[in-house]
């Protein structure tokens, strides 16, 4: 992937840069891999919002990605590398041999012809799924299971991978991204390599209308509202937020407040937190 800057012709493209796509092999989606994707526009089951700043955006169409890899044994021909607009990360048509077609995130390295499988006695090469307790220490993976059959949770964005480092009774251990080393059951799959499309994190916008085709609607600093509509409103001029600490709208701690329940169970697996 490259990165297509444009000429500074207007104030929205003076900034803006987007991927010059060349990796990208067929330009629509298989129909058979496709569903409807509604909209919740950041609201719940009772039409109350509860993720602020959603909604508007283009219109897309789901592609179902296969994250189980559970096709044991299989060899599958990369067909087509193709861009999908829910994920920063391009994804790969597969088309196996029984003659079943899946999508699956295109690793980085992935080329049009290649074949990929998934197995216990698979071979170490890119794009091709085995359990953790198969892969060679300090080898680079990504789409990480959390528990076994349920399909990769972890290590899924543009450019992600993980680094498995030790191995111990029935757990591996394993580096993510987010520097957090944790243990995870040998049973649990990962495919080898690195995702896909590593040159995304340099992209710029440019302009608000971007951010506005991709469905995130307008964010309005605390700071400048009136104080009924938040803790850090109110004042003469730009006014400090007058508490000892950032907080939310309705009063939380904000901004590097820890979250995490202390109590939970998968506390026990992780060896090192991540880094800020």
């Amino acid at each position: 992937m490259g990165i297509r800057n444009y000429r500074p012709m207007t104030p929205g493209t003076r900034q803006a840069s987007v991927s010059d796509f060349t990796e990208i092999t067929k330009s629509t989606p298989e129909k058979s891999l496709t569903t409807n994707r509604h909209d919740h526009k950041g609201r719940n089951n009772r039409g109350v919002i509860t993720s602020r700043h959603r909604g508007g955006g283009h219109k897309r169409l789901y592609r179902i990605i296969d994250f189980k890899r559970n096709k044991q044994n299989i060899p599958a021909r990369v067909a087509a590398i193709e861009y999908d607009p829910n994920r920063n990360a391009r994804i790969a048509l597969l088309f196996y041999t029984d003659g079943e077609k899946r999508y699956i995130l295109a690793p980085a390295g992935l080329q049009v012809g290649m074949t990929v499988i998934a197995g216990e006695d698979a071979p170490f090469e890119v794009g091709n799924t085995l359990p953790l307790s198969r892969i060679p220490l300090g080898s680079e993976v990504h789409n990480v299971e959390l528990v076994a059959g349920r399909g990769g949770q972890m290590v899924r964005s543009a450019g992600a991978f993980a680094q498995v480092v030790a191995k111990e009774g029935d757990y591996v251990t394993i580096k993510l991204p987010s520097k957090e080393v944790r243990m995870v059951r040998k049973e649990c799959v990962a495919t080898l390599g690195r995702v896909s499309n590593a040159e995304f994190r340099n992209l710029k916008l440019g302009k608000a209308g971007r951010k506005r085709h991709l469905g995130r609607r307008p964010h309005v600093r605390g700071s400048v509202m009136n104080p009924c509509d938040h803790p850090h409103g109110g004042g003469e001029g730009r006014a400090p937020i007058g508490r000892s600490g950032p907080v939310s709208p309705w009063g939380k701690p904000a901004l590097g407040a820890k979250t995490r329940n202390k109590k939970k169970r998968s506390s026990a697996l992780i060896v090192r937190r991540r880094t800020k």
